[in-house]
């Protein structure tokens, strides 16, 4: 069965998705594959008022979801950051939450630690061990950049390992 998942890592001034295509294989385990799609970025201009940078997230988000089809959609879950980013996090989460019910699409979220334990083995791992395990399940000679796109990424396949 073929699935094509996309990976979403929610923030306001910069929101990484990670989109994958995955093959389970029913009968033999080991015969699973995954491949990249695409990565990148939406970002949001600092000076540009909260009104028009939500606009954009919501705007460029439909974008990424009508080039990618996705079947499932992985999310990390929102957790505190500092107090000033907190509800701006959350605005933009909600537009993202928006924007999949629009396309009916099933969502799957993910705590950081889960995402952690799924590609470097334990929960507390630091963020180059969970980028380099994406480079490698992805047989990619790189490390996605930025960050962000790396991260939606290991969210996606954590996504696809609990499927």
């Amino acid at each position: 069965m073929q699935r094509k998942i996309l990976g979403l890592d929610p923030g306001f001034a910069i929101l990484g998705f990670g989109a994958i295509i995955c093959q389970k294989n029913q009968a033999n385990l080991y015969d699973d594959s995954v491949k990249l799609l695409d990565f990148g970025v939406i970002t949001t201009p600092a000076k540009t008022p909260i009104e028009k940078r939500l606009c954009t997230l919501y705007d460029d988000l439909h974008t990424v979801v009508e080039q990618f089809q996705p079947d499932l959609v992985a999310i990390e879950k929102f957790f505190f950051y500092r107090m000033s980013n907190t509800i701006l996090v959350a605005q933009a989460r909600g537009i993202i939450l928006l924007v999949l019910g629009q396309h009916d699409l099933p969502i799957v979220e993910l705590a950081p630690s889960q995402v952690k334990l799924a590609l470097a083995g334990y929960g507390k791992a630091e963020k180059s061990e969970v980028q380099e395990a994406v480079a490698r399940e992805l047989d990619l000679d790189y490390i996605p950049r930025p960050d962000d796109a790396a991260d939606a990424l290991a969210i996606a396949l954590t996504a696809w390992f609990q499927s």
